[in-house]
């Protein structure tokens, strides 16, 4: 027995004619009457009496009327419902993003637009926080998806796809004399106002380590603890700053130039989720959303 022969018994009530029937689903008049054969030899039942070449339904098939009609609703419902899911119009009622600090002005916004339109059934919670933050928010599952900088070991049960990459640069102010310069190595910024991220980070101890082998003491303005804010206070003149070009590409709409900063590191940039736990088809959404968004940002300079 099957959902077809069902729909043919529900039809053929409605009907009362093979021929009715075969126009209404779209299949011949011996295609409907091999379905209907079918049906009564699994049931071991006769669902219609032959009276010249009408078909006459038998109390049976009156009563097994009624449950085909309650299994073909409850297939049009779970079918309705496999669409909303596709769509995002039902399904987890929220996805979960952890994002960097300086990704909140200007990258998530343009990541949700197309999203929001696509997925209008789905809340979006995003929670901006460090890369430590956001490791330990996807390991307690508190998050669906983090985008963090890779460094050092993942949690147990995390999984992280590398999706970006960048290189050191120095962000300067377009007016300043190391604008002129090809690269921008550690003596260049001898006795030159910088602009550092938090010294407890990994990337900022071993930039430390890089301006003491070189002998140059560093000459710190200002220590922030997003890109974001560095980039903007470069902006306004107050300083120079060491980011990665991943971030410095963000802000480019700010009058800053970016130089090469010598010598050079590479960072790796990745998307984490809980190890061998499958997204749902709003969070693997969102997961393409900031992965289109990426590229976007990066292709542009």
């Amino acid at each position: 027995m099957n959902i077809r022969q069902l729909d043919v018994l529900r039809t053929l009530l409605s009907t009362g004619s093979t021929i009715a029937t075969a126009k209404a689903m779209g299949l011949s008049q011996s295609g409907v009457s091999r379905l209907l054969a079918q049906l009564e030899a699994d049931l071991a039942l006769t669902l219609f009496a032959r009276d010249k070449g009408r078909l006459i339904p038998t109390p049976e098939a009156v009563i097994l009327a009624r449950d085909a009609e309650n299994v073909l609703l409850a297939v049009d419902r779970m079918a309705g419902h496999a669409e909303d899911l596709r769509n995002g119009a039902s399904g987890p009622e929220i996805v979960r993003i952890g994002l960097p600090s300086s990704m909140w002005e200007n990258f998530a916004p343009a990541m949700l637009l197309d999203y929001v339109r696509d997925f209008p059934g789905v809340r979006i919670e995003t929670f901006f926080e460090s890369t430590t933050a956001i490791n330990k928010l996807v390991g307690e599952r508190v998050i669906d998806l983090g985008f963090l900088r890779m460094e050092g070991e993942v949690g147990p049960g995390i999984a992280v796809e590398k999706v970006a990459s960048g290189e050191s640069v120095c962000v300067i102010p377009k007016d300043h004399p190391l604008a002129g310069l090809e690269e921008v190595t550690v003596r260049d910024l001898r006795n030159v106002p910088l602009v550092l991220i938090g010294r407890q980070r990994p990337n900022r101890m071993a930039l430390d380590q890089v301006f003491k082998r070189a002998g140059v003491k560093q000459m710190v303005k200002i220590e922030t603890h997003t890109n974001s804010s560095a980039c903007s206070y470069v902006a306004h003149g107050l300083g120079i700053t060491i980011i990665s070009s991943f971030y410095a590409n963000l802000y480019r709409h700010l009058p800053v130039v970016h130089r090469p900063f010598v010598p050079q590191t590479t960072q790796e940039f990745g998307l984490a989720r809980a190890a061998g736990m499958p997204l749902s088809i709003a969070a693997q959404a969102l997961s393409d959303a900031l992965k289109r968004q990426i590229l976007l940002s990066q292709e542009r300079h």
